[in-house]
């Protein structure tokens, strides 16, 4: 029979692998590609994401790399924005192809009927890459060739068939700008870069967020029939508490479970809670309860506090008359409170270095 491995020893082996037990002197290129890259539709948050993991970071660190088009904003796993390295962009994106067809399928294939897509691929190319444009701008051009289709149907049929990067200013850390694409081929003008395999992107899941199911995998890949690859992979196996089945790599790190956790201010999208099927080894049922009930109301997820090692609340930075102030909202009475406001001051120096800053601790009330 295979061994067990805890609840407890499953966080505190993701945690570690997602640079969350402690900070890492890695460089920003070296962390995103760990990590398996940043989900980043959101055009700053992420940057709170590196924070929690690289020592020091500055946020120029890294909107001056996705300025210099070492990193780039793509749609890949899960067919959303990730921040990834260009080299990940070029080679992930073949792979993750047939997840944003699917999905592009589903919600417009009906709306594309009777539309040449090797004919949509080609004039949306030639349109990306004479100037990048926004989704609207392109569904516009692309209606004078199609005028009986609708625009933004066409747009995002050029998305499902070419790779396509957000470019900048969007993303830059203080900036903004439009929601504008051109092609990845266009944008990094790199040397060609062999496609990911199937197995190499589940040894690159496993080193991010293992051990982890065949379910799990695809939860954050976006992938499916990921079964057969992980039988053909050389792979340790365990069960978990539930009696599944878990894969990790042979030479990976499992720390034992008592490793202490420090306190973490995470970000609304982190892949830390997107990247599971059984997210219980971070999410505790109350915060699933809230996570649920945010993203139902409002289609955003809070920004998540980690008290060892598992959700315990929520944060939410609020600014007025040159004072930045972080909302700490309690689900339960924090055990490390004063180790989160000490967290909570430190982000609030990355966030906005130049205002006053203050901790406010709050509770969340209860559902009747």
């Amino acid at each position: 029979m295979d061994p067990l491995i805890s609840r407890r020893a499953l966080n505190r082996a993701t945690l570690d692998r997602q640079l969350l037990l402690r900070r890492t002197g890695w460089s920003v290129p070296e962390v995103v590609e760990h990590v398996g890259g940043l989900q980043a539709q959101t055009p700053h948050t992420w940057y709170v994401g590196l924070w929690n993991r690289v020592e020091g970071l500055k946020p120029e660190d890294a909107s001056g790399l996705l300025a210099g088009r070492e990193l780039v904003r793509i749609a890949l796993q899960r067919s959303t924005i990730h921040l990834v390295t260009a080299r990940d962009c070029l080679a992930m994106r073949p792979l993750l192809q047939v997840v944003t067809e699917r999905m592009t399928r589903t919600t417009f294939g009906k709306r594309l009927a009777g539309v040449d897509l090797h004919e949509l691929a080609a004039t949306g190319r030639a349109l990306l890459e004479e100037r990048p444009m926004t989704f609207a701008d392109l569904g516009r051009a692309l209606a004078e060739r199609w005028p009986d289709n609708d625009p933004h149907a066409l747009g995002q049929g050029v998305r499902w068939l070419l790779p396509l990067v957000q470019v900048p200013p969007r993303g830059l850390w203080g900036r903004s700008g439009p929601v504008a694409h051109t092609t990845a081929e266009s944008w990094l003008s790199a040397a060609e870069v062999p496609p990911m395999t199937p197995a190499e992107l589940v040894r690159r899941y496993l080193a991010a967020f293992g051990p982890a199911s065949v379910q799990d995998a695809q939860t954050w890949s976006g992938l499916t029939r990921l079964g057969e690859v992980v039988e053909s992979m050389d792979l340790v196996r365990f069960r978990d508490d539930s009696g599944r089945t878990l894969y990790d790599l042979p030479d990976a790190v499992r720390p034992p479970e008592d490793v202490p956790a420090p306190v973490r201010l995470m970000y609304d999208f982190d892949n830390l809670f997107l990247s599971h099927a059984d997210r219980s080894r971070v999410i505790s049922e109350r915060g699933a309860a809230v996570m649920q009930e945010s993203f139902m109301g409002t289609n955003v997820i809070p920004r998540i506090i980690l008290v060892d090692g598992v959700t315990a609340g929520d944060w939410t930075v609020t600014r007025a008359k040159g004072v930045s102030t972080l909302n700490v909202h309690q689900w339960t009475p924090f055990g490390a409170l004063d180790e989160v406001e000490e967290e909570a001051r430190r982000l609030l120096e990355f966030l906005a270095p130049g205002d006053k800053h203050d901790v406010s601790v709050l509770d969340r009330p209860s559902k009747p």
